[in-house]
């Protein structure tokens, strides 16, 4: 299906509306009258504005997202009445509810850290226990001194 111009800027629209609540392009090109989502990314290859656009857009999506998994984990978990005898319950929390959010919460930060490992990543440092960069570099020369006698 071709886009005016019109048409297109209505579905660049959509599609930056959709991403910056953190909507998938694929779900968002679902919707009837709109591009697919390769289509979407032909656009964002042929013009680095729209790339932008699409990335700014991206990046506040995972905002919402992680603002989403911090709703998640924040709500009162489901309580369940059990009733015993005739004249006593008993108010619990409900594990099932528990889990459900946590499989919620965790799903959503994986997500984030392979979508934008540099924000939502977790950081690995190497280096030395004492907090120093190993360098690597001069260690195989040193060692390569050491074997052929060079030492």
């Amino acid at each position: 299906m071709a886009f005016s111009k019109r048409r297109r800027a209505a579905a660049l629209k959509k599609v930056l509306d959709g991403l910056s609540k953190g909507i998938p392009l694929a779900v968002i090109c679902r919707e009837e009258g709109m591009p697919c989502d390769d289509t979407v990314r032909a656009w964002a290859d042929a013009d680095q504005e729209i790339a932008r656009a699409i990335a700014r857009a991206r990046e506040l999506g995972f905002d919402a997202i992680a603002m989403d998994a911090l709703a998640i984990i924040d709500e009162e978990p489901e309580h369940v009445i059990t009733t015993i005898g005739e004249d006593r319950t008993e108010r619990r929390i409900d594990s099932a509810s528990v889990k459900r959010a946590k499989n919620r919460f965790e799903a959503r930060l994986k997500l984030l850290a392979k979508w934008d490992p540099k924000r939502y990543g977790e950081l690995i440092k190497h280096g030395n226990a004492d907090g120093s960069n190993f360098d690597l570099a001069s260690e195989v020369e040193a060692a390569r001194r050491r074997v052929s006698g060079g030492a």
